[in-house]
Formats: C-alpha cells, sequence, structure tokens
C-alpha cells in the first residue's frame, strides 16, 4: 500500500474521548489487514525510517514489547526511555522534555502514572502522543478488545458488554469504546469503585447518538445476565499495592468471574481480561483457560491495533 488514507482527524490518542466513531472503525479496519498480513508472513515498511519513543514510570510486557514489535514490523526503530533514563528523573519539567523529544522523534508512546502528566506532554509536543497506560485511561486495551470483540461476534453495535470489578482505567475506555460504537454496557463494582462520573456522563451522551445503554450497579449477577461479553481485571492495579488488604475485602468474593457468574451470561458468552491476572481473585482459572476465554487472542490484537494507531497519526503529521 503506498499509500495510507486515513480519517484521524487529532494527533494524540490519551482516550477514547479523543476518537469519535469513524476513527475507531477506521482503526480496527487497518488492523484486521495487518493481523491478516501477519498471518502470511507478509511484511511492511509504511513507517520506514520513522522513530517512535517510549516514555514508561510503570513496568510493562504487552504494552512494550506489542508498541515495540509492532514498529518493527512497520520498518521503524524505536527508543525506550525509563524515566530514570532521561532528565525527568532530575527535575526537568515535561514541557521541556516534550520540546525536546519532538525534534528527534515523530511519536511517542507515554506510560505514566498521572494522566494530567501525560496530557501536559501532550500539549508541548509536536509529534503525536499515545497514552500507554495511564491512572485513568487506557485506549489501546480497549482498542484490542474491541477489534477481538469483532472478530468473535462479528459486529459491536447492539451487543452486551458486562465489566466485573474495579471501575478502573480500563473499564474508562470501556464505557466509551462501548459508547461510541453502539455497544449496551453494565458495569458492576462494589459502592465507591465505580468509573469516573464524568466519564459515565460524556458515554451517556455518545449513547444517545449510537443506542448504546449504560448501566452502572452494585450487583455483578444482574450485570453478568445475558452478557454476550464479560470482562474483568485486576483489583489491584500498578501504584495500588497498599490497598490491597482493603481491596481484597471490597471484591472477594462478590466480584469474581468464576462459573457460576459465567452461567448467567449468553451460552455462547466470551470472556475477556486485559492481563496479567491474579488467577483465583478477580477470575477463576477454569473461566481464564475455558472454552469462552479469548484473552490469548485479546493480547494478540494489542499489536494489530497499536500498528494501526501509529501508522493513523504518523502519517498525518505534518512533515512525516
Amino acid at each position: 500500500m503506498k499509500t495510507l488514507k486515513t480519517c484521524l482527524s487529532k494527533k494524540d490518542v490519551l482516550s477514547l474521548m479523543d476518537v469519535n466513531p469513524e476513527e475507531i472503525f477506521s482503526i480496527l479496519k487497518l488492523a484486521s489487514r495487518f493481523k491478516k498480513e501477519s498471518r502470511r508472513r507478509k511484511s511492511d515498511s509504511l513507517l520506514k525510517g520513522k522513530v517512535l519513543g517510549m516514555i514508561f514510570q510503570k513496568p510493562s510486557t504487552r504494552t512494550r514489547v506489542s508498541f515495540e514489535t509492532g514498529m518493527y514490523q512497520l520498518g521503524g526503530s524505536v527508543v525506550y526511555l525509563s524515566t530514570n533514563d532521561i532528565q525527568l528523573a532530575r527535575g526537568e519539567s515535561i514541557e521541556d522534555t516534550a520540546r525536546s523529544l519532538s525534534l528527534y522523534l515523530n511519536c511517542i508512546v507515554a506510560r505514566l502514572y498521572c494522566h494530567v502528566d501525560i496530557q501536559r506532554l501532550a500539549m508541548y509536543a509536536s509529534v503525536p502522543v499515545i497514552n500507554g497506560l495511564s491512572d485513568t485511561f487506557h485506549p489501546c486495551q480497549i482498542l484490542a478488545d474491541m477489534l477481538t470483540i469483532q472478530e468473535q461476534k462479528k459486529k459491536l453495535e447492539g451487543l452486551n458488554v458486562t465489566w466485573i470489578g474495579d471501575g478502573n482505567n480500563v473499564c474508562n475506555d470501556l464505557v466509551l469504546g462501548c459508547a461510541k460504537t453502539g455497544m449496551n454496557i453494565a458495569v458492576a463494582c462494589p459502592r465507591g469503585y465505580e468509573p469516573s462520573h464524568q466519564v459515565v456522563m460524556l458515554g451517556k451522551r455518545e449513547g444517545q447518538k449510537t443506542g448504546s445503554e449504560i448501566s452502572i450497579t452494585d450487583d455483578p449477577a444482574a450485570a453478568a445476565r445475558d452478557a454476550d461479553v464479560v470482562v474483568t481485571d485486576t483489583f489491584i492495579s500498578i501504584g495500588r499495592n497498599g490497598e490491597k488488604i482493603t481491596r481484597n475485602k471490597a471484591f472477594l468474593p462478590r466480584y469474581q468471574v468464576n462459573t457460576e457468574l459465567m452461567k448467567l451470561a449468553k451460552k455462547d458468552a466470551i470472556f475477556m481480561h486485559c492481563l496479567p491476572a491474579t488467577r483465583g481473585q478477580e477470575v477463576t482459572s477454569d473461566v481464564i483457560d475455558g472454552k469462552a476465554s479469548v484473552v490469548w487472542e485479546e493480547a494478540e490484537n494489542r499489536l494489530h491495533v497499536q500498528k494501526a494507531l501509529m501508522c493513523l497519526l504518523i502519517s498525518t503529521t505534518k512533515g512525516a
């Protein structure tokens, strides 16, 4: 493909608030193409000569490896920077870091604790910035989830998605992704652990355009009933280790995804988890290893959607 057509209108993807439904489907379409080509061992050079910078405060397996592998498969190269490797560790401002890195790089992936820091980085960078995970959002994960659901169910619109557990960063972007693509979502969390109120309000506003319905409850059984997709995540996100005892008391055993809970969903329901999973806590081994589980397809799809996202963002950058 010599020319890459795109409808992405914004240079940064910090959450799914930054992409409209048409843009989401463009990403999924290109990701599907990349996935088919990978099965045929076909390589691409769409980003030959381009350099991706990766700033990571948080540990990572899938995000780091999939972005690095994806950039190499597209003919580009990667510079990995832990925050201890750059002058941020010595007090250089995020604004000055953003300006400097923009002189050398074509795109930045940032995996930081504070979402406001990613927003500041994007504000002062002249190249696209992608959120590789913050304490508030995780858009790349949800794009991969939507590709997985689309592959398994052959559609998105009208499906019933259930989230069980902490209303965390992954949950926030899942609410937005469902709202923008016409999927219904029921979120079941203990009281005090709900997704962002602002996100829920934005999701409901988007849902008025797409027919998506969003509900928040503290009853996991009610949320799981008639679900097409059941999704969970760890109860103890990165940086929350000090809350381990409190959180385990709040979530266990009621918010564990197990065989009994999956029986409330539709017979052909699929189970998803962004990984890493704590088996025996948020999910039992018989579910994550069972026939309903698509967690490994979901993990693979991180690679394909991120390749699509990088191509579409970098190709629209002036001078790229």
